[in-house]
């Protein structure tokens, strides 16, 4: 054997030996591109384990918006439904009683369209019921006929029948009777 190689159990590298390495390979172009590659492939390993963590991430985000959004679709309507139970309690109650006299029905059916009011307006159900004199709006507004009258121009002279919004959305516009243009 040579002296030039020292053998890998023999005594450790002096720091003086160390230094010439790293000299050297400070001076080697190969070395150096040697390790310059070998920290790009740990930063291009890094970064794809990051890449598909983050596809990882948006597929779960959107597999539970979707979710999400099923569950609203399916359960929309359980909200307004259960304001309505109490309503049909009382009109079962009403028809069940026996021998009732016309006062006792009226009685019952007004507080029953109170408590269907009641439960609408809870659900963001609002009349709209423009008083005579109202400017007419196309947008809540469906005009059924036009009369000649003393009032301003296109103006509602009478509600045919209520219409009502949700959210400041029309569900059915007001139809109504305006004035003719003079």
């Amino acid at each position: 054997m040579s002296e030039a190689t020292p053998h890998p159990t023999s005594q450790p590298l002096s720091d003086d030996t160390l230094a010439q390495a790293a000299a050297q390979a400070a001076t080697d172009p190969l070395a150096d591109a040697q390790a310059e590659l070998t920290n790009l492939k740990a930063q291009n390993a890094d970064l794809a384990d990051q890449y598909l963590r983050a596809q990882a991430d948006v597929q779960n985000a959107r597999r539970r918006a979707d979710d999400e959004i099923a569950k609203a679709r399916k359960f929309a309507v359980e909200g307004f439904a259960d304001s309505l139970l109490p309503v049909l309690d009382s009109l079962e109650a009403g028809l069940a009683i026996p021998n009732v006299t016309i006062e006792q029905i009226r009685e019952g059916s007004e507080a029953t369209l109170r408590q269907l009011k009641s439960a609408l307006e809870r659900n963001k159900v609002l009349e709209i019921a423009p008083a005579a004199g109202t400017k007419f709006d196309p947008h809540h507004h469906q005009a059924i006929s036009v009369v000649p009258a003393e009032q301003e121009a296109n103006t509602v002279v009478m509600v045919l029948q209520k219409g009502y919004s949700i959210a400041d959305r029309v569900l059915r516009p007001a139809l109504v009777t305006v004035t003719a243009p003079k």
